[in-house]
């Protein structure tokens, strides 16, 4: 196992650099901050002035000197862990974006409890149930899932809280709770965007559960099961949903980077300061180090998943083997 684990982290090296690469190149293509900034400060004065100003700002930003002399300083600072400094509050992106991060990671975390809290009797009530009714209902609310974006569906939550419920949630000119402060008003807060993201995950995993637990219960060994005369709860729990869940725990996987994505347009649309919300606000501004910052970290996350993901192929399937 270990040596499985160290393989796969030296295999992520050039997928980590690939990203870096990328993420390089696409901030060179916007247009100069630099030259931005020189002209929005800059009333009169002669070219040379402004050119001058023009060499001293990039200067400060970082910005000057060839292409590859600036992507060999990137890339350096990157892998010590510096991913530049926000032009706006001249601050390190790394403490903008960690200080933010609480409410994005707990943002995620209830989404995806959600998703699997919806997703998994779905599914398996689905497969069990075959062409019936109860199936072809939670089929029709699995493909409304996959239809609708999460921003959407976080849009009619709110109209529904307010019109039809009667309740306000706590999304606008609130101060934001930490869950440690006050754990009744941050989850009051997170609730709504909580659910509109994970009913949209959920659709996903349920469409994915059924088509792999159906295929897993025409296996001889539950067959087996079935003419053995156990129970209908202990042949699909005990037999049948583990090895089904196997595939699925990839698709999880893979979603979690959709999540933290979905997160900066749910974080807007309900006011909640995580990174997401401040990515949204830097991109407006052309604050790029925070865009590429925060692009970053969604690849170190999903590099992360998925190696969490190939080792618990092993925890749900003994006679997964690592080479």
């Amino acid at each position: 196992m270990q040596q499985y684990i160290l393989q796969r982290l030296l295999l992520n090296i050039p997928v980590i650099l690939l990203v870096i690469t990328v993420v390089f190149l696409a901030g060179n293509l916007r247009p100069d901050y630099a030259a931005q900034v020189v002209g929005q400060g800059q009333t009169s004065g002669s070219i040379e002035d402004y050119q001058k100003q023009l060499e001293n700002t990039r200067k400060t930003l970082g910005t000057d000197g060839p292409l590859w002399n600036r992507y060999l300083r990137y890339m350096g600072d990157v892998l010590r862990g510096d991913f530049g400094t926000s032009y706006l509050t001249k601050h390190t992106v790394t403490d903008e974006l960690g200080s933010r991060l609480a409410p994005s990671i707990e943002l995620g975390l209830l989404q995806i409890a959600i998703a699997l809290a919806i997703s998994i009797p779905i599914g398996v009530i689905s497969a069990i149930r075959q062409d019936t009714w109860l199936d072809y209902g939670l089929r029709v609310f699995a493909i409304l899932g996959l239809a609708v974006p999460s921003f959407f569906l976080g849009t009619l939550l709110l109209i529904f809280s307010i019109k039809i419920v009667g309740w306000t949630p706590p999304v606008v000119n609130t101060a934001y709770r930490e869950i440690w402060e006050d754990p009744a008003a941050n989850l009051k807060m997170l609730f709504l965007p909580a659910l509109a993201g994970g009913l949209a995950e959920a659709a996903i995993i349920v469409r994915f559960l059924r088509s792999q637990l159906l295929e897993v219960l025409r296996q001889d060994y539950v067959r087996t099961a079935w003419a053995k005369g156990l129970r209908e709860r202990n042949v699909v729990t005990g037999h049948a949903l583990r090895n089904a869940m196997i595939p699925v725990v990839t698709i999880i996987g893979l979603l979690v980077g959709g999540v933290v994505g979905a997160d900066v347009v749910l974080e807007s649309l309900f006011n909640i300061p995580g990174a997401g919300q401040f990515v949204v606000i830097s991109f407006k501004q052309n604050d790029f180090p925070v865009v590429q910052g925060f692009v970053l970290m969604i690849a170190m996350v999903l590099v992360t998943t998925n190696l969490v993901v190939d080792v618990m192929y092993g925890l749900l399937d003994p006679r997964i083997g690592y080479a």
